[in-house]
Order: structure tokens, then C-alpha cells, then sequence
């Protein structure tokens, strides 16, 4: 995980937290190594099926703001505690669903948790940080994304391949339970602030930067779903892999995603913006790649694997970014936020399914990720020089 220099309490307090962020990343990503098998169960094809991983996205996108209106002025312990019951539910329901519509009804119960688990996971790590640490301790948290993709997505496509799908979604619901466990063992009761105005903190989401700041999440990030979302008909119908390559295929994109998470965090706290341009802009560049290196084994590799790389790199700097404006408003901004991440995936997605099915074919993936993470850096730069103006004035 991030490097994260605090007392040991402190250091299993944030590690419950990156066990649930563990959690729910394992339940977004692990679709992606399936999709052929779900597929095969319910007779769809791959884009159809490829809404198991959009219908999350969009889920995650409505569900944010809702459940964290819903939470704002409740204990943050007991909030944590409930969504991670909701993810267990949902995984339950997916795991036994008989068809393909109770399914998608599943992924988008697990989906309501995401978005406000880690809006409220953001404000408590910020919270439970050591002085001049914060940003580090967000990463940390974050590092759970990291983990999911490097361990935990892997090892779910091994299951769902060598015995059945619905296996993976069981094992995801008792690891869901045991984060829920974690969670009521070492994350101390802190009460949301008494004197919460509800239209207060949606007048601080009015700010300039703060709206900047979410539509950067949206369309800076989003390119990389474009990607994600049909990683597995790509390598294995474009790159050339078998089906059970996808296994150590993962692996080499948790690794990217690990340590671009790591980089990320130590990057932040040196300079916020300057973080966000970089690694947007060698985002882009890694999906743009993708449309020329889809045809090679080799090079799709070393790709995807930047594009993990400089994916998770943005994350915990755009999630600091919307903290930083939205002082007013940091629990719910911070969910939106997690939104923005979302509706970007599900947009992503949607154009990529849509390209795939033209004559551009699926390796057109790489330049919906590309346009989509290009104008996010845009937007970062417009960020920065109103920041650079308002510091003038």
C-alpha cells in the first residue's frame, strides 16, 4: 500500500478502511475478466453483458449524492458499517441471480455503495491523518483499489474461470462481511458535525473550481474505462491471448494500478496540480497508444499497463483536488466526486461499446479513452490558471 507514516492505531484504523475499499473495488472490476462467462450463461453478447460493468457505473453515479444526503448528519462509524451490509446484499443477489435482469438489480445495489463508501472513507482518512499527512493517507486508502486490481481481480477471474462466475460473487460477499467486521472493530465512532446545513454544502458545490474539479474526475479518469470495460475481448480477440491468460493479464494492471497509486500519493503533497496535468496527460497518451499496440502481444502489455499505471495515479490527486475546494461541503463533495469517477465509466463504456460496433472494431476502445482524458486535461489547465488568477488577486 502507499506509504502512510503514522502510529499503529492509526495505520489499522486507515487499513480497515483500504480492506473496504478492497472490497468494493474487487466487486466493480471483476466483471471485466468474466464477461465471457456471464455471457455464456444468460446467452448475451458482449456489449449486452458488458452492462454488468456500466449498470455499476451508473448505479455508483445516482446512488453518491443519495445515500450520502441520506448520511450526512449521521454517526460516519455506523454509515460505513450499513453500506458495507448493502454491498453484501448485492453481491449475494448477483452471485444467485437466475437471470440476467436480477443481475444487473444486483450490481446496482452494490453500486449505491460505492460512491458514498468512499466519500465518507475520504473524509474519515482525512480525518484519522497525521499532521502535513493527509493526502498520503487518502492514497493509502485508495491503495485498496490498487490491491483489488492487483490481487484480488486476478484471483476472482481464476475462480470464475476454472469453476463458475457465481463462485467469484460468493467469495466477494464474505469478504464484504469480514470487511464489515473490520470495520466495527477499529474505525472509532466519529459523528458527523452538529451543525450540518444541507443547502449549505450544496451552495459550496456552486464554487468554479469545485464543478472544474468534477467534471476533470469525469472525463479525465472516464477515458480509462473505454479500456477496462473490454480488456478481455481485446487481448484475447485483438493482442491474440487465450481466455486464461486473463488471469496474469490482471495481475500485470494491478501492478500498474499499485504503484500509480503509490506514485500518486507521494506526488500530491509536492504539488496538487501539477500531479493532475502530468498524469492526465500521460494518461492520454497510454489510451491513445492503445488503438496502434491492441495487435501486439507485447506492446498491448506494456500498455495496459501504463494505462493502470497513470489511471490510479489520478485518482486519490483528483479526490484532493475536490477536498481542497469544497471545504464547506467535504463529505458530500467528496461523494460526487466518486459520482463524477462513475458517470465518466458508464459514459466511457457506452461510447466504447458503440465504436466497437462500427468498422472501427475494438481496438477504437483506446481513442474514445483518449478524446475523454484529453479534454479532462483541458479543463486541468483552465483549473490551474484560475487558481494561478484568484492567487494574483
Amino acid at each position: 500500500m502507499s506509504e502512510y507514516n503514522a502510529p499503529a492505531s492509526k495505520s489499522i484504523q486507515l487499513t480497515a478502511l483500504a480492506l473496504g475499499v478492497f472490497a468494493v473495488g474487487v466487486t466493480e472490476f471483476v466483471p471485466v475478466g468474466l464477461l465471457p462467462q456471464i455471457a455464456h450463461t444468460f446467452e448475451t453478447s458482449i456489449p449486452v453483458t458488458g452492462w454488468v460493468i456500466s449498470s455499476y457505473a451508473a448505479g455508483a453515479t445516482i446512488g453518491a449524492p443519495i445515500m450520502t444526503l441520506l448520511s450526512i448528519r449521521r454517526p460516519r462509524k455506523q454509515m460505513l458499517l450499513f453500506l458495507t451490509m448493502l454491498l453484501i446484499a448485492g453481491n449475494l443477489l448477483s452471485a444467485l441471480a437466475p437471470n440476467f435482469a436480477l443481475l444487473i438489480l444486483g450490481r446496482v445495489i452494490t453500486s449505491f455503495t460505492h460512491g458514498a463508501f468512499f466519500g465518507i472513507g475520504t473524509v474519515v482518512a482525512a480525518e484519522l491523518a497525521a499532521p502535513g499527512q493527509r493526502g498520503a493517507a487518502v492514497a493509502y486508502m485508495f491503495s485498496g483499489i490498487s490491491l483489488a486490481n492487483l490481487i484480488g481481480v486476478p484471483i476472482g477471474t481464476w475462480i470464475g474461470t476454472v469453476t463458475n462466475w457465481r463462485t467469484t460473487f460468493l467469495i466477494i460477499a464474505a469478504l464484504s462481511a469480514f470487511t464489515t467486521a473490520a470495520i466495527a472493530l477499529f474505525i472509532p465512532h466519529l459523528h458527523s458535525p452538529k451543525d450540518v446545513n444541507i443547502k449549505r454544502e450544496i451552495k459550496a458545490l456552486r464554487h468554479p473550481q469545485v464543478i472544474l474539479a468534477l467534471l476533470m474526475t469525469l472525463f479525465g479518469f472516464g477515458g480509462v474505462f473505454a479500456a477496462l470495460t473490454f480488456l478481455t475481448p481485446i487481448m484475447t480477440e485483438v493482442a491474440g491471448f487465450s481466455e486464461n491468460s486473463m488471469s496474469w493479464i490482471l495481475i500485470i494492471v494491478g501492478i500498474g494500478m499499485f504503484t500509480g497509486n503509490w506514485t500518486g500519493g507521494k506526488l500530491i503533497d509536492r504539488s496538487l496540480m501539477h500531479t493532475v496535468l502530468g498524469m492526465l496527460l500521460l494518461l492520454a497518451i497510454s489510451l491513445f497508444a492503445l488503438t496502434f499496440t491492441a495487435h501486439s502481444s507485447l506492446l498491448s502489455l506494456a500498455t495496459v499497463f501504463f494505462i493502470g499505471f497513470f489511471g490510479m495515479a489520478t485518482i486519490a490527486p483528483l479526490q484532493s483536488v475536490v477536498l481542497e475546494y469544497a471545504s464547506g461541503a467535504p463529505t458530500l463533495a467528496s461523494s460526487l466526486n466518486i459520482g463524477a469517477f462513475n458517470l465518466g465509466n458508464a459514459i466511457a463504456a457506452w461510447l466504447a461499446g458503440a465504436t466497437i460496433s462500427t468498422s472501427l472494431g475494438l481496438a477504437s476502445v483506446g481513442i474514445v479513452g483518449g478524446l475523454m482524458t484529453s479534454f479532462g486535461l483541458i479543463l486541468a489547465i483552465i483549473a490551474l490558471g484560475l487558481r494561478r488568477k484568484a492567487s494574483l488577486n
